[in-house]
């Protein structure tokens, strides 16, 4: 294999919150061909617009070596491929490989000698040698490890994160074979001031991108079933976790809703990966059902409430501040509002949502929901603040409460305040 990193074309395939920040960092060291099957989303880079607010406009703007666009045929001169599409999970809660094996279709068939192709999507241990690999075989007629080569480099971006952005986090390299990983790793090196990290192997840095958000869900998950008990001990439980901070080796989890593309999804591919190989997952699997459960929860507490002040839930008429899965961003893949949307519709209620940083457009294609543009004042007998928008926190807790009717349930979610002024809060 030749190892001429001068000589490096990237292509990026798939251009949403990891695939187009990428796609720019690495525009400033080499030429980069940027490409989605998103027309729209095409049409808005090439006017130097990005909706996930992850890149600057302008620096879309003054990106000198990069390019855009829709036809796989603009990719044909790339010799170091980068795929960062989506890999969700089904109804079912089992992966969903499609949108990779479609972009593996697509590169095999552009596949030259010497070709590098690097997988960033979320998966399993082993899937980019046990389902990738293949395609891109088939789909070139070239031989893995001997006309191409492979490797993986998970991502690590975190959507409306403006500290941890792509050059300061230390990234994962590895290769399908020792001068690949090297060559793997000298490209990522060139635009991670943080550093990179070379793994001995395709599926040891498959398996340690699964578990960052693993590990994340079932530590939230034990938060989340801590406040429950301390609810019933009524005790708040956010309280609870200052004094036990206080300890230099407590980690600082929180209870909440547990949505998103990653920390909601990713657990499922390590849990389906482990059944295949013959092993029942019981931690992994207990902390998901108890974080899916999370949204039935606070409706089932919202009704109790309102029980209390003599209202019955069917026919009011409820306010959800927040839709996307957190605070100070526009995604809302996987929120987990959504399902606290649909249990209060289940019970009869009128539910309006707003959320200043979601597109009022998608969202009404994608679920069909009509975001507000206005707040009415007096207006709602149950207010939930589900996200932690700066913009909410500017609004302030006086002003919330008069969009409210005199005899309301104020659900502060995401407890961002103070104590003694929501009537309820995880």
């Amino acid at each position: 294999m030749k190892n001429n990193n001068s000589e490096k074309k990237i292509a990026v395939v798939g251009l949403g919150y990891v695939g187009l920040p990428l796609a720019l960092e690495f525009s400033k060291k080499f030429p980069v061909i940027g490409f989605d099957l998103n027309t729209e989303r095409i049409n808005e880079l090439k006017s130097g617009i990005d909706r996930t607010n992850e890149v600057e406009n302008d620096d879309l703007l003054e990106a000198k070596d990069i390019s855009f666009t829709t036809n796989p045929l603009d990719l044909q001169k790339s010799n170091f491929y980068i795929i960062t599409v989506p890999t969700p999970i089904d109804n079912f809660k089992n992966p969903d490989l499609s949108p990779l094996e479609g972009a593996s279709k697509t590169i095999g068939s552009l596949l030259k000698p010497d070709d590098i192709v690097v997988y960033e999507s979320t998966v399993y241990p082993g899937a980019t040698e046990e389902v990738c690999v293949p395609i891109l075989e088939e789909e070139s007629g070239l031989k893995f490890n001997v006309d191409f080569f492979v490797g993986y480099s998970p991502e690590r971006i975190n959507p409306g994160d403006k500290k941890h952005r792509l050059p300061s986090i230390v990234k994962v390299t590895s290769g399908s074979n020792e001068a690949t990983a090297d060559t793997v790793n000298h490209i990522y090196s060139r635009i991670i001031e943080a550093g990179t990290f070379k793994a001995s192997s395709l599926k040891v840095a498959e398996a340690a991108k699964v578990i960052e958000n693993t590990q994340r869900d079932v530590n939230i998950a034990l938060i989340n079933e801590l406040s429950m008990i301390f609810k019933k001990m009524n005790i708040d439980t956010n309280e609870v976790l200052e004094a036990a901070g206080t300890k230099w080796n407590f980690l600082p989890f929180k209870p909440g809703l547990v949505g998103g593309h990653c920390i909601g999804v990713d657990p499922y591919y390590l849990t389906h990966k482990a059944k295949e190989i013959g092993y029942n997952p019981e931690i992994i699997l207990a902390g998901r059902r108890l974080n899916d459960s999370m949204a039935s929860f606070v409706v089932s507490e919202i009704k109790e409430a309102q029980k209390l002040n003599g209202i019955t839930l069917a026919g009011t008429k409820a306010l959800i501040m927040g839709f996307a899965f957190k605070e100070n961003c526009p995604d809302y893949r996987n929120s987990k509002v959504l399902d606290m949307y649909h249990e209060l519709k289940k019970l009869d209620v009128s539910v309006d949502v707003f959320d200043p940083w979601c597109s009022k457009k998608d969202l009404l294609i994608d679920h069909n929901i009509q975001l507000i543009d206005q707040i009415e004042k007096d207006s709602y007998h149950t207010l939930i603040i589900a996200v932690a928008h700066d913009e909410f926190k500017s609004i302030g807790f006086d002003e919330i409460k008069t969009y409210a009717k005199e005899n309301h349930i104020i659900y502060d979610l995401k407890n961002i305040f103070d104590i003694n002024d929501a009537d309820l809060r995880l």
